[in-house]
């Protein structure tokens, strides 16, 4: 053997799961990262998770505009969100009804 080839016996950096110490701590989603309910990882696609936070907060504003009416001022105060926010969350879930009409 050459002074080049050296035989290597450190475990590689890149080694199985079954070989890493791993702790399953969840984020603010789930617990536990195996008993998580999204389909898709919040830390393998941020955005994807942004507009899945922003989708549910639209529909639940969209609720309340329909069932207590009130302006966008009210429900900015109500959701924590700014007015302008409001109005844009109010026209993101309407728009696909009124392109299916």
């Amino acid at each position: 053997m050459t002074t080049t080839q050296k035989i290597r016996r450190e475990p590689t950096v890149d080694a199985l799961p079954e070989q890493m110490a791993y702790q399953d701590t969840g984020c603010e989603v789930s617990r536990s990262c195996l008993h998580c309910p999204l389909p898709i990882c919040k830390y393998d696609d941020p955005a994807w998770y942004q507009q899945y936070r922003r989708r549910g907060r639209d529909l639940m504003v969209l609720e309340v505009y329909k069932r207590e009416g009130g302006n966008a001022t009210t429900l900015a105060e109500r959701f924590g969100v700014s007015p302008r926010t409001i109005h844009r969350a109010l026209r993101r879930i309407q728009a696909p009804a009124a392109l299916s009409a």
